[in-house]
């Protein structure tokens, strides 16, 4: 037999729990009722059952670990598998009179919660040693996973945008305001049919934001570099600031300097469903003109020869 933790896709450090919730999702996708006249899938169900078997008991992990029993639960002692094929003491026979490996409770209990008490049958009056009837159960289509691109204001402020799903339904989907690069929105029952009358899976969105050329994000928050000019540097005033709502006027205190960061409360991205707002801070960066100004060099030598100061 393979690595029972191959076979199941497991780290050998995993934990119960982590190895029940893959057997728990294998047995879902692999069971024979579920996959009627596969024998490929029949094959791989058992091969599962029998590495959860093995590993879903911490006892008989344990052994396993340590060398003291194969893959197949028999020992490897003189008297195993390696000495002359003598039934395992260890493992019950696991491997051998119970090739499902159900021998013990851990598979029943899971497929009790699985397929509901009684709904372990199979063909031909059970599969794997269970009896009984059951009726076909219902199980979750599989969901199915789209990509949406979206501007940098659509997302904060929120917007519909239309995709084409594969059942070639076409749909109106509403962006949340404050929407997140890599952020998933789900649509309910939007995916892959269900079978025997089980609910159709979901339609996840993942959202790609584009970078903006006047904006960054940071948590909520929004920042941006906005240059001024020498005089409403020296001067103040009020200047006009973009914001992905629009422009709005801001006061510009006098003598601020590049690097100064201003504060526009509440014009950043909205959260808390939209009960509350980020803020926008604005960078500044004073501008001198492009073209060479001769009146203002010779002011400039004037004045600083009258007012030296430092800045380093």
């Amino acid at each position: 037999m393979q690595d029972p933790y191959k076979i199941l896709g497991v780290a050998k450090n995993a934990t119960q729990d982590e190895i029940k919730k893959v057997y728990r999702k294998l047995a879902r996708e692999l069971h024979p009722d579920v996959n009627p006249g596969d024998t490929k899938i029949e094959e791989r169900f058992k091969k599962v059952s029998s590495a959860y078997h093995l590993l879903g008991d911490p006892e008989r992990r344990k052994k396993f670990d340590n060398g003291l029993i194969d893959a197949d639960g028999r020992e490897t002692g003189p008297f195993g598998r390696g000495g002359g094929g003598g039934q395992s003491r260890a493992g019950g026979g696991f491997g051998q009179n119970d090739p499902f490996g159900f021998s013990g409770s851990n598979p029943e209990d899971i497929f009790d919660e699985i397929f509901g008490k009684g709904g372990r049958g199979g063909r031909g009056g059970g599969f794997g040693g269970f009896g009984g009837e059951r009726k076909p159960q219902k199980v979750k289509g599989p969901n199915i996973s789209y990509e949406l691109s979206l501007d940098f204001s659509e997302a904060i402020i929120g917007t519909t945008k239309r995709i084409n799903l594969a059942s070639g339904k076409s749909l109106e989907v509403r962006i949340p305001p404050g929407s997140e690069n890599e952020q998933t929105l789900r649509l309910k029952g939007q995916g892959m049919a269900g079978m025997n009358g089980g609910e159709a899976g979901d339609a996840l969105i993942k959202l790609h934001v584009h970078p903006d050329k006047t904006f960054r994000r940071e948590g909520n928050d929004l920042h941006c570099e906005l240059a001024i000019t020498l005089a409403e540097a020296v001067l103040g005033g009020s200047i006009e600031v973009p914001t992905v709502n629009g422009k709005v006027n801001m006061k510009l205190p006098a003598n601020a300097n590049s690097g100064t960061k201003l504060r526009l409360r509440g014009k950043g991205a909205p959260y808390d469903r939209n009960t509350k707002h980020g803020d926008q801070y604005v960078h500044l960066t004073v501008k001198l003109p492009d073209e060479r100004d001769d009146e203002l060099i010779e002011f400039i030598r004037d004045w600083s020869e009258k007012h030296p100061y430092s800045t380093r």
